[in-house]
């Protein structure tokens, strides 16, 4: 199991709210040894001009994965931080569902590497993409940060 700190579904959902995750009703539904998965609705919050599924909603929903599940993969002495993210929008969707399969490429101690699997209920491929987070060490806040 990849997975170095303790978390649940709750406790992740719980952590979304007042956020852009919670605004687009992105929902943690599962997790595994070696993945974590979430679902977003196709509706007005997530649409872009033309009806169909937005790109960035898309990459939103991609991050998110990558980089909590990455931030779960480490102590709580480190965390992570995105550096760079890339997504193929493969189909278009009009509404329903999507889900986000987040599965570890590359764990190391400076970088890691996600890829992200995104599918309509019918197990089509909407999007694929890749992130790639840093792991940093976590500073110590002084009085005068906190």
């Amino acid at each position: 199991m990849i997975w170095q700190r303790d978390f649940s579904l709750e406790s992740l959902n719980a952590g979304s709210a007042n956020t852009l995750v919670e605004h687009l009703g992105i929902v943690y539904t599962a997790f595994g040894d070696d993945y974590l998965q979430a679902t977003m609705p196709v509706d007005s919050r997530t649409h872009q001009p033309f009806g169909m599924l937005h790109g960035g909603a898309s990459v939103v929903l991609a991050e998110t994965l990558g980089s909590v599940a990455g931030n779960m993969c480490v102590p709580r002495t480190h965390c992570c931080v995105g550096l760079d993210i890339n997504a193929n929008h493969l189909r278009a969707k009009r509404d329903g569902i999507v889900t986000g399969t987040a599965r570890p490429v590359h764990l190391g101690a400076m970088t890691q590497v996600w890829q992200i699997e995104i599918h309509d209920e019918r197990q089509h491929l909407i999007c694929t993409s890749r992130i790639t987070l840093a792991v940093l060490t976590q500073k110590k806040k002084t009085v005068k940060e906190a």
